[in-house]
């Protein structure tokens, strides 16, 4: 496994290495979270669980100019958007420490017989692992601790490789808010290492945001040890078409659905469904407006594009490329590479036998489909693999609903993009995934719902 390193992709220059753990130094971090988890759930109130979270969301907001820079040089996303990234964790913190107390709150149950009175009680269920990616690694570790630190689990988080700097800040953050010793910690762990945390009994549960293959991996091992397991995987969000008042509008949303994070993001828009008589216009504004969007250093406030997150990432993408014109598809636009900068890609007629017609591409590479009616579309959207997101525009609100209903997706977004709110639930269906991230329901994945039944 690679060891642990900032790696500047825009440059290739190796910033900053950081040694792996030791198996003792493991398991000393596994003994200060099972310590930390009594602290936490039994020491330590919910209100001052409360206020400490409190406290980290006003120190992301305090530090993200400085924890955007860390993102720009770990994983080249551009800068303008990593701030924009700490920022929005520290909104998504404050909603769960304003809504805690509700959603941890015990619930009554009405009897249907008998004396007394029954209750359901929220407990915390443990230290808990979280598996998390390269691509957001502030806010996909915010939607999966900051629910769980408020219900008074404990969290181990094993970032990638790639981005160790930007988990020890999130340590740092913790430990100013006052969190209690090992209630969250960054281990640097191989994957044999991970392997021995999730059989640990200590840990009784485990969030995985990445591939495929490392979700069902992990999965797997969680399932050997009955660990409760929420899985965010892969996407392959398709963005429909069918009517529109305003097409340089929609157009102008499919650039930034496709464009965010340098395309690589699991829920970004990548497969672009366009009804007939709007399908010729489209693929001519969307490809001139993909193409023109400035792209470069990361760090520069303007570029809306940086680097690919590494060189495996654009060697990857450059072979998805070529296999798909190799098996039919066309370039519209792009298709070039110089670096791990590579260059806003427009695919037309892929079709089924194609390898790219059910693959996921992680960088700024969109398809686009033409269809004849609704039912089409909706047959295209669903011949996928994945259910993450999804994204329509129509003028008729009656088809909005009606679309919306049959999309196998965890989410759909109409007439609109870049929605995302803490309030909002996030997660997918198929092999996108399983279970519920932000919102209400990120209180419910790993927590003990505890029946208290008194007789009299």
């Amino acid at each position: 496994m690679p060891s642990y390193a900032v790696t500047n992709p825009m440059t290739g220059e190796v910033l900053q290495k950081y040694p792996r753990i030791t198996d003792s130094e493991l398991g000393d971090a596994l003994d200060r979270a099972g310590r930390a988890h009594d602290v936490l759930s039994r020491q330590t109130s919910l209100a001052d669980r409360i206020a400490i979270i409190r406290r980290v969301a006003q120190l992301y907001r305090e530090r993200a100019d400085e924890l955007g820079r860390i993102l720009s040089r770990e994983m080249g996303k551009p800068l303008r958007s990593a701030i924009g990234e700490a920022n929005f964790s520290g909104e998504i913190y404050d909603y769960f420490a304003d809504h805690a107390e509700e959603a941890l709150a015990d619930r009554p149950i009405a009897l249907s017989g008998g004396t007394g009175s029954a209750f359901i009680r929220r407990n915390s269920i443990g230290v808990l692992l979280g598996v998390m990616p390269w691509n957001y690694p502030y806010y996909q570790v915010t939607r999966f601790a900051g629910p769980n630190l408020l219900i008074g689990n404990p969290i181990l988080l094993k970032p990638s490789v790639q981005c160790p700097e930007s988990a020890l800040a999130m340590v740092e953050i913790f430990q100013a808010a006052g969190l209690p010793e090992g209630a969250f910690q960054s281990v640097f762990v191989g994957h044999e290492q991970v392997s021995t945390v999730v059989a640990d009994p200590r840990v009784q549960g485990v969030s995985v945001t990445g591939s495929e293959r490392a979700g069902s991996v992990i999965a797997e091992q969680a399932g050997r040890h009955l660990k409760k397991v929420v899985l965010e995987l892969g996407g392959s969000d398709p963005f429909i078409v069918l009517s529109t008042d305003d097409l340089d509008a929609v157009v102008t949303h499919a650039v930034g659905a496709r464009a965010g994070n340098t395309g690589q993001a699991c829920n970004g828009a990548k497969r672009f469904i366009v009804i007939d008589e709007l399908y010729d216009a489209f693929v001519e504004k969307f490809s001139a407006e993909f193409a023109a969007l400035p792209a470069g250093d990361p760090t520069d406030v303007n570029n809306k594009l940086g680097p690919l997150s590494s060189p495996a990432a654009a060697d990857g993408l450059e072979e998805q490329v070529k296999r798909a014109v190799d098996q039919g598809a066309t370039v519209v636009t792009g298709g070039t590479r110089v670096g791990n900068m590579f260059a806003p890609t427009v695919l037309t007629g892929v079709e089924p036998g194609n390898d790219a017609y059910g693959e996921e591409f992680f960088g700024p590479v969109a398809q686009i489909f033409r269809v004849s009616s609704e039912e089409e579309a909706v047959r295209l959207a669903n011949d996928t693999e994945f259910g993450l997101g999804s994204y329509l525009f129509t003028t008729d609100p009656e088809q909005a609903d009606r679309v919306a209903d049959r999309i196998e997706a965890g989410m759909v977004f109409v007439n609109g993009t870049d929605l995302e709110a803490a309030e909002l639930p996030f997660g997918g269906v198929k092999k996108s995934g399983f279970g519920r991230e932000l919102g209400p329901l990120a209180f419910d994945e790993f927590v003990n719902n505890k029946l208290v039944r008194i007789a009299r």
